[in-house]
This record gives structure tokens, sequence and C-alpha cells, in this order.
């Protein structure tokens, strides 16, 4: 404790007051995967403790940039920083990001340093025995290594004695700057986060033991196996060179022992700020409204071929990176099948529709798909106007006393238009399985696991499923709403992973109210088996996959899918109020200050 005397204490303006926190990661200003998420999120928690003195640092994207960033005056000691390295020929940004809090960001543009890549590159293998190939990624990584370090330099030099700094590294990609920053004994502190290692993610998706054989991997023979060797090299350097290593997880924490030879210091689980989800008494009006626009998609997709009744039907959902066993979605498969075969043996009258969303490569939107959208417009743009007209004429026949003749209210033309449009909806086709022309249709492992199945939306089958394999916007045609709201009006999100440092998905849906299944090999739900033993009533199912078979874990989701559509309304309205509650101990609020304890032992470390 004596080490840690000098650090000035906690005051309402911010944790150090006499220190500035720079936050380094290549998703600053950009989405790209979890980890924007978890900076974007943690940005109003970290503004309450910091202030001004809080500084994002990522790459320059022009696109994203024009919708995220807004360039400001460098006053501050940031931005003086930012205006010497423009003087000195870098190309750097200086402004605010346009989020809640709008904090101090700084973007490089990477473009600027690649004359020098030779250079830095040569020094890498001078300075730390690391040969860097040429490989579009490393390039990219070194170079903004490269850029952060020439930063951070400047801004220890705008005054003197040396203001303390703390530089936060978020993976891999964003940490570069690490290894050089410690040779060179930088007067500051270096915190390295690992969101899951670089080869910990590949042996996850090819060794179905991935787990019990992570104590015995030789990690410089696997590396080169997947020729991954200078990822891997980069990231072992990034966390041995830093003042405190941190992961998300103690499944992940495990994992960096094993692959990168050094114990985290702290375990900083990811969090949300929950206050921006609506409150407990709005969730279950928003649920309605936006189950209505999951409704009308589920309309244009099935209904042309059959319909079914949608008061009756449940939606569950699985999405993120396609990484088709890591993502569990072998497991999500699986289960569905075999409650579909259960669901026809009971003659269960519920029918659930199942979708998968989760980005890949495809030339379009299925035509036959597009066009039921279109027909379904049409079809609804007449009943609208019938109505209208049905309306008016109805109202002025009873005003006059007389009980009217539908059937003369409406036009001729209106009927034939109305019949005409009914007959173009009508197919005889079954509904699609995936709404897109994909690349590679019959390589497709999720595709090829529904036709093992069986599962191909036959109008006998209570299980449906939409796989679409793109995201979802308000500019997308075939459902135009917000991802969050799809979210907010499905009934269940599915997300059993084998490989997940941590898991937002899981934890979004529990925010929005909504019940969610992960696993035990996830590190959300590693901790909330830890913390939550009564987590199954609160909307969240641990899938047991430890030491447990697919099949044997395929066979527990269904169980507890089965549990869940024999509920009845009210309770499955109590247990969305119950995950919500639950979802408050994840708030960044409680969660920022583990960040805290990272961030001056840094600093103690460093002797800054």
């Amino acid at each position: 404790m004596s080490a840690m005397k000098h650090i000035a204490s906690p005051s309402s303006s911010g944790f150090l007051p006499n220190a500035n926190l720079v936050e380094i990661s290549t998703e600053v200003c950009q989405q790209v995967g979890g980890i924007y998420t978890v900076i974007h999120s943690k940005i109003p928690a970290m503004m309450r403790r910091w202030g001004r003195r809080y500084c994002l640092v990522g790459p320059y994207n022009p696109a994203a940039a024009a919708a995220e960033f807004e360039q400001g005056s460098m006053d501050d000691i940031f931005g003086q920083a930012a205006r010497t390295m423009r003087g000195r020929g870098y190309d750097v940004h200086y402004g605010r990001w346009l989020v809640t809090g709008r904090p101090n960001v700084i973007l490089v543009n990477t473009q600027s340093v690649m004359h020098k890549l030779g250079e830095i590159k040569y020094f890498f293998w001078e300075h730390h025995h690391i040969s860097i190939p040429d490989d579009e990624e490393v390039n990219f990584t070194l170079a903004f290594g490269h850029m952060v370090r020439e930063f951070l330099w400047t801004l220890l030099h705008q005054t003197q004695p040396h203001p303390a700094v703390i530089a936060h590294f978020h993976e891999w990609l964003g940490a570069a700057a690490i290894p050089d920053l410690r040779r060179d004994r930088a007067p500051l502190g270096m915190v390295f986060t690992t969101h899951a290692t670089v080869l910990g993610r590949y042996l996850a998706m090819v060794d179905g033991g991935f787990y019990d054989h992570l104590p015995h991997v030789d990690w410089q023979k696997d590396a080169r196996r997947f020729n991954i060797e200078a990822r891997v090299r980069l990231e072992r350097a990034a966390s041995h060179g830093a003042h405190v290593f941190t992961t998300v997880s103690d499944v992940t924490g495990n994992e960096c022992r094993c692959l990168l030879g050094r114990e985290p210091d702290f375990i900083l689980p990811n969090g949300l700020s929950i206050e921006r989800f609506s409150a407990a008494h709005e969730s279950e009006n928003l649920h309605r409204i936006c189950k209505e626009m999951i409704h009308k998609a589920v309309m244009g997709h099935f209904f042309p071929s059959y319909s079914f009744n949608l008061d009756r039907t449940l939606y569950l959902f699985t999405s993120g990176r396609y990484e088709y066993r890591n993502k569990g979605f072998d497991i999500v498969l699986e289960s569905l099948a075999r409650l579909n075969h259960r669901l026809k043996q009971m003659r269960s009258d519920v029918t659930v529709v199942l979708f998968i969303i989760s980005k890949r490569p495809c030339r379009s939107i299925n035509a036959d798909v597009l066009n039921n959208k279109a027909v379904m417009e049409e079809l609804r743009r007449t009943c609208e106007v019938i109505k209208d007209r049905l309306g008016d004429r109805l109202f002025q026949a009873a005003a006059m006393g007389a009980m009217p003749d539908l059937n003369e209210l409406v036009d001729e033309y209106w009927r034939l238009r109305l019949r005409r449009t009914m007959q173009a909806w009508r197919t005889d086709r079954l509904p699609y399985v995936v709404t897109h022309d994909l690349w590679d249709n019959g390589r497709d492992d999720v595709l090829n696991q529904l036709r093992a199945s069986r599962l191909l939306n036959a109008q006998g089958d209570p299980v449906k499923v939409i796989y679409h394999p793109d995201f979802i916007t308000p500019s997308n045609p075939l459902f135009g709403m917000e991802y969050d709201q799809f979210v907010q009006g499905c009934h269940m999100g599915l997300f059993p992973s084998y490989y997940e440092p941590w898991g937002y998905t899981p934890l979004e849906c529990i925010a929005r109210s909504i019940p969610a299944v992960t696993s035990d090999f996830a590190g959300f739900g590693d901790y909330i088996t830890k913390h939550y033993p009564d987590c199954e009533k609160n909307g969240v199912f641990v899938i047991h996959r430890r030491n447990h078979s697919d099949s044997e874990a395929a066979e527990e989701m269904l169980n507890y899918l089965l549990g869940f559509i024999k509920m009845d309304l009210r309770e499955r309205i109590a247990m969305r109020f119950r995950s919500q509650t639950m979802a408050e101990g994840f708030d960044w609020h409680h969660l920022a200050r583990r960040y805290d304890d990272a961030h001056v032992l840094a600093l103690s470390r460093s002797g800054s």
C-alpha cells in the first residue's frame, strides 16, 4: 500500500484529480465488433469520473467519422498535443465523439505513416524480436500503434513536469504501442485489456475439446499452424509490457494464463448504461409495439404460402458474428429441431419463429422475398382505401336510418383490385429459409444444418426459421426497424456460446426485459452462475456446456424452451420485469469502479 500513497484520492470531479486518462481502441468512433459497445456504453460513467481529463484515441475512418465525430478546437492539453503532431506532418483530428457525454477524441489517419512501415517493422524486430509479415491487418495495427505512441509522448511533453497520464489499451489491435513505450520507460501508467485472445478464438473454432486441451497448448506451434504468429506475438508483448493486465471474465482469464503466459491483475466485467433503456413500466408497452412491427415482417414472409395464429406465436432469435460453433448456432438449431418434433407430438397450437441474424456475404435480397413484401404493402394500401371509403359511406347510410348492404358500399373497381392483389399475394412454394441470395449457399453451415434437420418451413412444422444474413436497420426493406426494436419485440434471445469471452447479446436482452439463454462457457454466463444463483427465475438460463456433450446441451435448452412455451402471458410478463431488475446490476455506474482500481495500480507501478 505504501507505493500508492502519492496517488491522489477520489474527488467528485474525477477519480484521480491530477491525472489524465487516455483510452485507446480501433473501435473508437466506428463500430466493428463488441468492443465498440464496451467503450461507447461506458462513456457516461467515465465522464462522471474524469470529465474533460478523459480522451479517447482511435483510427480516422472518414465514412464513420462523418456520422460520429465533430471537429473541435484545440485549446486543452489533448488538443495541443494533436496540434503539435499536425505540425510535424501527422494527419491527426481532434474533436468530440457524438455520443452521450461528448468526450474528447483523437482520430489518427494511419495512411499518413504507411511510408514508414518498413522502418516500424525493422525496429519491432530489433527491439522485440517480432518478425512482421506483409499482412494488411497487422500493417494497420503497427501504423496505428506508431501514431498512438507518438501522440502519448507528445502529450507527456505538453507541460513540465510532465502530466500524470494513464493509457488504457483495448485488444491487440489497439495495443501495438505498448512494447516500445515500456522499453523506453515512458512516464505513464499502462493498462491493457484483452477481450479475447487471438489464438483462443482460432483454436475454439476447430477444437471440440478446447477447454480441456487449453493447459497443454503449444502457443508457438499453433500460432504458426494458423499463420497468426505475428498477431499472437504482438498480443503477448502487449500483455507483458503493460503495467496492469486485465480481461473481461474468469473464463478468458484462464485462457490468458495458458496462451499469453500472464495472470490478469483484474477481471473487468462488461456493462451497459442501463439508464438509457426504458423504465420497467414502459418496457411492456414497447414490447407490444415492436412485436407488431415483427408481425408485419413475418406476415410478408410466410402468409403468401400459409398462415398461422400470430397471437399464439413466439419469436426467438440468435445473432452475432458468424462463428457457427463459437456462437452456439449449432446448439440453437439442434435444440429447435428437437423442439419442432416435440411440439408436433404434443399437438401444440403454438408456433415458434426463430430468427438467425448474422452478416454473411450475399448478392442481394431474394427476389421472391422482396416481391412478397411489395405485394403485402400494396394489399395493405388497398385495404386502407377500402376501409376509408367504407367507413364514410357506412356512416352516411346509418345517419339516414338505412341498414346498408355492405357489398354495395365498395366500388366494383376496388373489389376487383383487392381480388387481384390477393391472387398475386398467394404462392404454392414454401417460405424461404434464408432471405438473401448467399454467395456460398451450398457451404453455409447454418443452411446445411437446417437442411439436415428438415427445418424448411413446411406448413405442418410448428417451428419456422428466418435466416437473415444482414443487419437489421430502419432502411432494411424487410424489417424497417432498429435492431434494438427488433430485440424488444422478440420473446427470447438464444446464445449458448462455446467460445464467448463476455457476451453482450444476452445482457442487452435482459436490459430490454427480454429473457435470454447463455452458457457457462460465456464470460457473462459464468459470471451469472457465480453471482445470481436464482438467475433462471429472472429470465437468464445458463446452459451447462462445461463437461457436457453438445447433445446434452441441446437437450437442456430444449427442456427450458418447453417450459417457457408452457408459461401463460402473465408469467412471461412477470419474468420480463424480473429480467430488467437483474440487468441493473450490470450498469456501468457500478462496474466502472473496477476500472478505477486498475488505473490507480497502473500509475503506481509506473512510478509516475
